[in-house]
C-alpha cells in the first residue's frame, strides 16, 4: 500500500543543503512554536509537532538523512510513493490482520506517519518490528509506539487514542506516569484482540532545548565572552521551571556545568554545556573597546612559554 510522501526539508522550511546546524536551529524555533504545551490551537499544534519532530528525526540523523535523500526521483511522487527494497515494512495506521477470521486491529496518531515507518520502519529496544503491530502470543497481544513531550514524561499525564478493531472505534485514556523513559512499556490489559493486551513503547518527542541522556537532560548555553570571561548568573529552562546558575568566571567553551535532580526525573541531573558566541558584526563603538582590550591585554591563546 502507497503512503503520502513527506517533504521533511518543507516541514523545516530549510533548503535540501542545509547543514546540521542550519536543520537544527530551524527544529527549535518551530518546536518552540508549535510545543503542545504553549500553543492555542492544541490540536493544531500537536499534529505539527509530530510533522517537525519526524522531519527532525530524519534529517540530524546522517544515516536517515542518506537513505531519504536517495529517493532522489521519488521526492515528488507524493500519494504514488512506495518505500524502495529493504526499507521498513508495513505502514503505521494501517490494518494490523492476524490470527483466526483476518481480524483487523489499528490504532492512528501515536507515533510517527505511514511514510516515516515504511521508509525507516519501527526501532525500540534495539530492534526493528517492522510494522506498526506486533503479534505476541496466541492470545493475540498486539504493540505499538507512543510519541510523548519530555514534559509529559516528567510531570506524568493522560492521552487519549483511539482504537479501531473490526469496524468499531474506541478511545482509551493512557495514563502516562511521571519519569516514564525511552523504550519503556505502557499495558492496557484486554485492549488487545479477542482480549489480548495492548503494548505501547515510549518514544520522546524531540525537544526545543533538551537532549536526553539517559535520565538526564542536556542544554546548550549560548554565552556572551564577557559572560565567560568575567563569570554571570543566568537563568536556564528544566522541565520544572527556570533555575539560576553561577557561571564561574574563565569558563571555556564546551564546559560542562552540573544541576543536580533537574533532569528527566529527580533521579537524573542537567548538565549544562557552554558555548561561547561571538557577534557576527559589532557597532564601532563596540569595536573600539574591543581593540582596547586586545592591545592591553597580557593574556593571548597562542603565548609560547619561553
Amino acid at each position: 500500500m502507497a503512503a503520502q510522501y513527506k517533504d521533511y526539508y518543507q516541514s523545516l522550511g530549510v533548503a535540501r543543503t542545509a547543514n546540521d546546524a542550519d536543520i537544527k536551529k530551524a527544529f527549535r524555533k518551530l518546536a518552540r512554536e508549535f510545543h503542545p504545551d504553549v500553543a492555542k490551537d492544541k490540536k493544531r499544534a500537536e499534529e505539527k509537532f509530530k510533522e517537525i519532530n519526524e522531519a527532525y528525526e530524519v534529517l540530524s540523523d546522517s544515516t536517515k538523512r542518506k537513505k531519504y535523500d536517495e529517493l532522489g526521483a521519488n521526492w515528488k511522487s507524493g500519494a504514488d510513493f512506495r518505500p524502495p527494497p529493504g526499507a521498513g515494512g508495513q505502514a503505521r495506521g494501517q490494518a494490523f490482520r492476524a490470527g483466526k477470521g483476518n481480524q483487523e486491529f489499528e490504532f492512528g496518531g501515536t507515533g510517527f506517519s505511514s511514510f516515516f515507518e515504511q521508509m525507516f520502519g519501527s526501532r525500540m529496544n534495539g530492534r526493528d518490528t517492522g510494522s506498526p503491530f506486533t503479534e505476541r502470543s496466541a492470545s493475540r497481544d498486539v504493540e505499538g509506539d507512543l510519541l510523548v513531550t519530555l514534559e509529559e514524561a516528567f510531570h506524568g499525564g493522560v492521552r487519549a487514542i483511539t482504537v479501531q478493531s473490526n469496524g468499531r472505534s474506541e478511545t482509551h485514556q493512557v495514563k502516562i506516569p511521571p519519569g516514564i523513559t525511552e523504550g519503556q512499556k505502557l499495558r492496557l490489559t484486554g485492549r488487545g484482540e479477542d482480549g489480548g493486551d495492548l503494548y505501547l513503547h515510549i518514544r520522546l518527542a524531540k525537544h526545543p532545548e533538551f537532549e536526553v541522556d539517559g535520565l538526564n537532560l542536556i542544554h546548550e548555553l549560548e554565552l556572551a565572552p564577557w559572560e565567560a570571561a568575567l563569570g554571570a548568573e543566568i537563568a536556564v529552562p528544566t522541565l520544572a521551571g527556570k533555575v539560576n546558575i553561577k557561571i564561574p568566571s574563565g569558563t571555556a567553551s564546551g564546559a560542562k556545568l552540573r544541576v543536580r535532580g533537574r533532569g528527566l526525573s529527580s533521579k537524573g541531573d542537567l548538565l549544562v554545556v557552554t558555548k561561547i558566541v561571538v557577534p557576527d558584526t559589532l557597532p564601532e563603538t563596540e569595536k573600539k573597546l574591543w581593540q582596547q582590550l586586545a592591545s592591553g591585554s597580557s593574556f593571548h591563546p597562542r603565548a609560547t612559554t619561553p
